[in-house]
């Protein structure tokens, strides 16, 4: 008993079921949101397909820097249309 009196004061933040609720609801809202504007913007899929592919076969030790690198890339865009025409045929 003295195990869940002491468990009670460490969850007094916890969330009340009408929180729970607006929260799960909250969740529910960002997931469609988030979906819809993956599914309008493909390239975004294009970008981290094309970066994770790089970590993989490159395997940089420093991965912010080869992050940053990757990302300022004057040609990435160019790079991400071609893929994106490729991908569209």
């Amino acid at each position: 008993m003295a195990e869940r009196n002491a468990l009670e004061k460490i969850d007094i933040g916890a969330l009340s079921p009408e929180q729970q609720e607006k929260l799960h609801h909250f969740k529910i809202k960002t997931r469609i949101a988030n979906e819809k504007y993956l599914r309008s913007h493909p390239e975004v899929e294009m970008l981290m397909s094309d970066f994770l592919r790089n970590v993989f076969l490159k395997r940089p030790t420093d991965i912010r820097e080869f992050a940053a690198d990757h990302f300022s890339d004057p040609g990435l865009s160019e790079k991400i249309q071609a893929q994106m025409n490729i991908h569209n045929k």
